[in-house]
């Protein structure tokens, strides 16, 4: 293989004859061609960095190698190159000159882009802005539609749960297990034991029951899919509970057909004016079902461990269509009063007994739910109050208004109550009964204000009839009134111990405590049970018996004052002493005075009851003693006679005419009994007390010396003016 420089060194030797300028341009053809097969950038770089000889060093390898004939080839190697040289110059030619009109077209459109996106960066600001206000408009029906969807996704899950169900009901023989047992019972409590009186078929029916009723036990069931009545509206404020048990609600179906084919509808069976025949039928239903669901139904729910009552809950399923009967029935009678009042007294009986005989939790639903709804029950306060007055009325007005039922039976008579006020009493006991099963205390304390404000209302009309005796104070009607208004006030005063009306006082704490309507001391009176719910309607009524007791005993004394003139004007300083006397005698001139005492006595002992004339006799006693010592006493003075005339009328006749009524009378009347002490001291003692009471001082007192002769309520001032009434003193100067 020979070199480049043996190629040439060959190559110049035939052409040694040619002359330097033509080796000159084969040099730069051959350069030319060379810049024109390889790219004029490779060429200059190679002369720079002396690559190109040796690119064409290897071209010229590769063209020619070590053949020398090929050389011949040299000639059509210059001509391709300098025809590629030609091709590669009018190309760059035409690039240059389209160059600046592509710049030019490229700024063109890249303006004309800029633009149309500038529209489109518009359009997009005012799409964006018309979408957020559809959005936002269109935000409640995406929420409407959301929830109507989640209902349709949940109505499609029950519905292929009920077909779940009802493929499960078509397996099961449950229904038909309970038809032959004659399930339900429906006539009379003997036909629960029917399906138990067929020996052959029994055990068997009773096992397939219990399987059967364990299996349905088992299901789980949503409020949304109840068997039993729909829910009732929220207004009613039932309490929450759980749904029946399924196979309980399988149960309870074939009654709940029938309640509804008889009380629903133009059915005869359903007449607003009779309530009782739907009540008593339920009632009916759980008598005569109580036995199979005790002995039967309960074992096998003990047995799986359920907390459930059989009897309670097939009671609670058909409960609910006794309140779903009420809540379509209120509204249709509502403002006819009869039926209004007829339909809660039926509801008020049936209540009592499903809770008294049936044992119906007070927890559970009941009518009370159904009668606390706002508009029902303002109507039942409105026609309460109605009727409550109208009996007012008619007991007032009755011709044995004032007599009292145990007149002539002594024992059952001591309060001596008028048979208006125990009538009275009797309808506030009444109401009270009719809404103590009320669910919330709110409604309890509504009825508790309607109870006061009948009180009131009575205590009213007491005094009206109480005035048109006023000149008559000792008459058999005013002490029959008397009599009313201390009998009430100490009912009310009973009750206001009663733990119902002390749960009550609590719930009216609450409230007043958050309404602010009592200050902190009433408040704090309530809370330590200082005063009761009571105590405005006692303290009324205490105030006009009183009154009316007031009235008696000033009567009664103006009598005795009346009475008592002529022993005042007594001859007490010339009176024979008692040892002048065979036998003491009453003063003839006191008899009027006793005489007078007496008969008024008896009298209002027999017309008031035994609290009453207490504190008559008392009151009057407290007068009279006082009478007797200012007037008679104290504006006299006595010899020895005259004193022991005004003891003997005082501690053998006056002071007897009480014996009856206490035991030592002589201590209500202690003035006069004191005073008739000192009158009768002998005169040694009366001497030495004398000398006593003028050697003491107010540093020095003379209690102990006054105590020893039996004087406890007459102060030292008082004694010796008593002592100055005595003239029979000793001629000692003294």
């Amino acid at each position: 293989m020979l070199s480049a420089g043996e190629i040439g060194e060959a190559s110049a030797a035939p052409c040694c004859s040619e002359s330097g300028d033509q080796r000159e341009n084969m040099e730069e053809k051959s350069d030319v061609n060379i810049a024109a097969l390889v790219g004029s950038e490779q060429v200059s770089e190679g002369r720079d960095d002396g690559d190109l000889l040796s690119y064409v060093s290897a071209f010229i390898e590769k063209e020619v190698g070590n053949d020398l004939k090929s050389l011949e080839k040299l000639d059509k190697l210059i001509e391709q190159m300098t025809e590629r040289k030609m091709q590669l110059e009018e190309q760059v030619l035409t690039v240059s000159s389209e160059i600046p009109k592509r710049i030019q077209n490229a700024l063109k459109n890249a303006e004309e882009s800029k633009q149309i996106l500038n529209q489109f960066l518009e359009q997009e600001t005012h799409l964006f802005s018309s979408i957020n206000s559809h959005l936002l408009t269109a935000q409640p029906w995406m929420d409407d539609l959301g929830a109507m969807i989640s209902q349709i996704e949940e109505t499609e899950r029950h519905l292929t749960y009920l077909k779940w169900i009802s493929q499960i009901e078509e397996l099961s023989d449950f229904e038909e297990i309970l038809a032959q047992l004659h399930w339900p019972f429906i006539t009379s409590p003997q036909s629960q034991t029917v399906g138990i009186s067929r020996p052959a078929s029994a055990p068997e029916i009773y096992s397939n029951l219990e399987t059967l009723f364990c299996q349905l036990l088992k299901l789980q069931t949503s409020d949304e899919l109840l068997t039993e009545p729909k829910q009732l509206p929220e207004k009613y404020s039932l309490p929450a509970s759980p749904s029946v048990i399924l196979p309980i609600q399988i149960m309870l179906t074939p009654l709940q057909k029938r309640f509804r084919y008889h009380f629903r509808g133009n059915r005869q069976t359903n007449v607003l004016s009779k309530p009782e025949w739907y009540l008593a039928q339920i009632l009916m239903w759980i008598g005569n079902h109580t036995q199979f669901l005790d002995e039967k139904i309960q074992p096998i729910l003990d047995k799986v461990g359920s907390v459930v009552n059989a009897r309670l809950e097939f009671s609670r399923g058909l409960m609910m269509l006794v309140l779903e009967k009420l809540a379509s029935d209120i509204p249709c009678l509502l403002y006819d009063d009869n039926l209004f009042c007829h339909l809660v007294d039926e509801v008020l009986l049936f209540e009592r007994e499903l809770h008294s005989v049936h044992s119906y939790p007070g927890t559970f639903a009941s009518c009370m739910h159904i009668l606390s709804e706002e508009t029902c029950f303002q109507r039942w306060l409105t026609v309460e109050r109605k009727f409550a007055l109208q009996k007012m009325d008619s007991m007032l007005s009755s011709e044995a208004a004032w007599v009292s039922q145990y007149k002539d039976i002594t024992d059952v008579d001591e309060m001596k109550v008028p048979d208006c006020a125990e009538t009275f009493m009797t309808l506030l006991l009444v109401i009270t009964d009719r809404y103590k099963n009320l669910p919330t205390a709110s409604r309890k304390l509504q009825f508790l204000e309607l109870q006061k404000d009948l009180v009131d209302d009575f205590r009213i009309r007491l005094t009206q009839v109480m005035k048109e005796e006023t000149r008559a104070s000792l008459g058999f009607r005013y002490c029959a009134i008397l009599n009313a208004v201390n009998y009430i006030s100490t009912v009310l005063a009973d009750w206001a111990d009663n733990v119902f009306f002390l749960q009550l006082q609590q719930a009216a704490l609450e409230v007043f405590a958050e309404s602010n309507t009592l200050s902190k001391l009433q408040l704090g009176q309530l809370a330590s049970m200082e005063s009761s719910v009571f105590d405005d309607m006692i303290n009324l009524l205490e105030r006009l018996k009183h009154d009316m007791l007031t009235r008696q005993v000033d009567h009664v004394f103006r009598e005795v004052k009346d009475a008592a003139k002529l022993y005042k004007k007594e001859r007490w300083l010339s009176l024979p002493s008692q040892s002048e006397q065979a036998v003491m005698s009453l003063s003839s001139s006191a008899c009027p005075l006793l005489l007078t005492l007496r008969d008024r006595l008896l009298q209002l002992e027999q017309q008031l009851c035994f609290s009453l004339f207490k504190v008559f006799w008392q009151m009057l006693v407290e007068k009279l003693d006082m009478y007797i010592y200012q007037e008679v006493i104290l504006a006299n003075h006595f010899n020895e006679g005259g004193a022991a005339q005004l003891q003997f009328d005082m501690t053998r006749n006056l002071f007897p005419l009480f014996s009856h009524y206490c035991k030592r009378p002589e201590n209500y009347f202690k003035h006069v009994k004191e005073a008739c002490i000192i009158l009768n001291l002998n005169i040694g003692s009366a001497l030495l007390l004398k000398d006593v009471l003028q050697s003491t001082s107010e540093q020095l007192p003379a209690t102990a010396a006054l105590n020893e002769v039996g004087i406890y309520k007459l102060v030292q001032q008082d004694v010796e003016i008593l002592l100055n009434l005595r003239t029979n003193w000793p001629n000692t100067g003294k």
